[in-house]
């Protein structure tokens, strides 16, 4: 990840049927959700081919396609490989309320689905740290705080992509691959309409407090409290979605 997460729940192994059309769509969905931002490069051509488990033909056709749709471009050299150029799509509520229209009923869908896996990982980061004796591992600390000052510092244009790092980061340091797709697949059915949604002043202030209280619960080894903080926060972005949405 570009800001130094984990893509192995997302570029797992994908079926050899499919291996041209699934590679492309776990490449776009690190892309579109920022997990490698603009600027950044994937991982070397090899190590990339082995996690998708596809042979680097199969990987560069489906590079090839990515760049002719302007999402990345291929350097030489030693300190070339394949970079981000895509930049995410302004706010716009004409295009939040036509992907409404045009899904409307995957929304409640996608915002329980949502709810299940975050609320989930958040549980299950906290009973992990509680069963540590000797108190909460400093790495996973240091991920955790580190992706919640990211987003806390983050200007709008950069926002969306740290919130997304922030809440993919819990299910990460779950060590759980499974969880951690499942959450980026929630992330991805929402990820359009969220980033329609223009960033608001009041709301960054209001999710930041709750970003906050999702931390302290998740590091003080409390799995009813971060549920509860999780809750209360996809509540609030589920609110602001409806209101657009009205």
């Amino acid at each position: 990840m570009g800001a130094g997460g984990d893509l192995s729940g997302i570029l797992r192994p994908v079926r050899q049927g499919n291996a041209f059309e699934e590679t492309v769509e776990r490449l776009l969905t690190v892309i579109k959700l920022g997990l490698i931002g603009r600027g950044d490069r994937f991982p070397p051509e090899r190590e990339l081919a082995a996690q998708l488990g596809i042979s680097r033909l199969t990987l560069r056709e489906a590079i090839r396609e990515l760049h002719r749709a302007n999402y990345v471009e291929s350097r030489r050299g030693r300190l070339g490989g394949t970079f981000i150029t895509y930049t995410r799509p302004a706010p716009n509520i004409s295009d939040l309320r036509r992907l409404a229209q045009e899904h409307g009923k995957k929304v409640a869908d996608a915002l329980t689905f949502r709810y299940a896996v975050e609320t989930g990982a958040a549980d299950m980061l906290a009973q992990q740290l509680a069963a540590v004796a000797d108190g909460t591992p400093l790495a996973r600390r240091e991920v955790l705080l580190a992706r919640l000052a990211d987003v806390n510092h983050a200007g709008p244009q950069e926002y969306r992509r740290m919130d997304t790092l922030f809440h993919l980061a819990i299910a990460e340091l779950t060590d759980s691959s499974l969880l951690a797709s499942a959450c980026t697949e929630a992330r991805m059915q929402l990820n359009d309409l969220l980033n329609a949604i223009p960033v608001l002043k009041l709301n960054i202030a209001h999710a930041a407090v709750q970003h906050a209280a999702i931390v302290e619960a998740i590091l003080a080894g409390d799995p009813k409290r971060a549920r509860t903080a999780v809750a209360e926060h996809l509540a609030g972005t589920g609110s602001l979605l409806r209101g657009f949405l009205g």
